[in-house]
């Protein structure tokens, strides 16, 4: 009941003090935020951590499968293959979940 009451309490204060603010500067928030997500430098970084991130995924995953694969029920070993072998048909242009890599 003590947590409840504190929920309570946070929430009415935040509301309290959120209207305090206004719209005005959840405006002014709004755009400073679209202003960094638009910034070039920004931009470039996120992609780059995003390839970076399906590199290591993927990386991930075969290890984990190759340790793992003789171990798994035959309906999802069967799944891997032919994840596998769908990416070495497509050349690599697809990640092994069937996505693009974009």
């Amino acid at each position: 009941m003590r947590y409840r009451l504190t929920f309570i309490a946070g929430l009415a204060l935040g509301y309290v003090l959120g209207t305090k603010a206004g719209r005005e500067r959840y405006e002014q928030l709004l755009k400073s935020a679209r202003q960094v997500a638009q910034n070039p430098a920004v931009r470039n970084t996120a992609e780059s951590a995003a390839q970076q991130g399906r590199q290591f995924a993927g990386k991930a995953y075969h290890a984990v499968s190759e340790k793992v694969g003789d171990r798994m029920p035959d309906s999802v070993a069967s799944r891997v293959r032919t994840l596998r072998e769908r990416a070495t048909h497509n050349g690599g242009s697809s990640d092994d979940w069937g996505t693009s890599n974009t």
